[in-house]
């Protein structure tokens, strides 16, 4: 099984990423302005789908963060790599690509 300083390293990394992502995407989740003068009908329907395809965007790296905040307490609680369901191992393997799984490949 991976160490617990190298999963806390790689979920706090992580976490790192995608808050740095949500912050630089932020302009994106604007309100998109009603002026049909300056702004053409496409266009605003352009920035209308940019802003619900960054809202999609947030959503998705805030079902992650709450995923890896899940991982760390598992961590803190000394149950990091065990299956939330079945209580057996969870495979090195799946935890070196999903450090934040919670689920064994059975269960998952």
């Amino acid at each position: 099984m991976i160490s617990e300083s190298t999963a806390r390293q790689r979920l706090t990394a992580l976490k790192t990423e995608l808050e740095a992502l949500s912050k630089g995407a932020a302009a994106d989740r604007k309100p998109v302005e009603l002026d049909q003068q300056s702004v053409g009908r496409l266009s605003r329907q352009d920035s209308l789908q940019v802003q619900a395809m960054a809202h999609a965007a947030d959503a998705r790296r805030a079902g992650e963060l709450r995923r890896i905040a899940a991982a760390l307490a598992r961590l803190d609680a000394g149950e990091y790599g065990w299956c939330v369901e079945c209580g057996e191992e969870i495979g090195e393997r799946r935890l070196e690509i999903d450090p934040a799984a919670a689920r064994c490949r059975g269960c998952a």
